[in-house]
């Protein structure tokens, strides 16, 4: 049955969130950890999404790039607050394609492609204005040209291990489906409120 079928529930959510969020409903909670195992949280925005996995962009240098590059597990967490709804997934974060990112690259409006390559994401900055320069700079270079891709701006996939679907329910009687990948394909299992 479809809905058996994490992805295919999946689709099926992100479908009715995008139609009834306000805002972003591609938007998703992405925790990584360094090293050591110190957590790290942020907003980023899904790409992409199928049976592979769910897909986001940044720069490779960033915090998250770094530490994805350190220890690649991590999980994302949808909330359609308007649904009462959300979706968990973990896994192994592995890198898309460079053929991938470039035509993910291409499609992106001038002004963010420019501000890929005038950003040193997440090191620090003397001052707003600064940046502000650096991005005219970055105008100048690319005027009446293509941009093209930074080296180290890339995309990643989250590959699931486990999604879990949490459906809000009066008194905090919540329903939890929690699918685990397996040789097999997936198991659910419920999990008590």
């Amino acid at each position: 049955m479809a809905m058996d079928d994490p992805i295919i529930l999946f689709e099926s959510w992100f479908a009715e969130a995008c139609a009834s969020e306000p805002n972003d409903p591609e938007a998703v909670a992405l925790a990584t950890a360094d090293a050591d195992g110190q957590p790290s949280l942020r907003m980023v925005l899904m790409k992409g999404h199928g049976r592979d996995g769910f897909t986001f962009y940044t720069n490779a240098g960033s915090q998250k790039g770094s530490e994805l590059a350190a220890n690649p597990s991590a999980a994302l967490l949808f909330h359609w607050k308007s649904l009462r709804r959300q979706v968990r997934a973990e896994g192994i974060v592995e890198p898309v394609s460079a053929d991938e990112a470039d035509r993910y690259f291409a499609s992106r409006g001038r002004g963010s492609q420019l501000g890929a390559w005038a950003s040193d994401q997440s090191r620090p900055l003397d001052s707003r204005a600064a940046f502000e320069a650096r991005l005219e700079q970055t105008k100048a270079r690319f005027a009446g040209e293509d941009v093209p891709r930074p080296a180290y701006w890339r995309g990643y996939r989250l590959v699931p291990q486990r999604i879990e679907f949490w459906s809000d329910r009066p008194h905090r009687l919540h329903e939890r489906r929690l699918f685990t990948r397996d040789a097999g394909g997936w198991s659910e299992t419920l999990l008590y409120p």
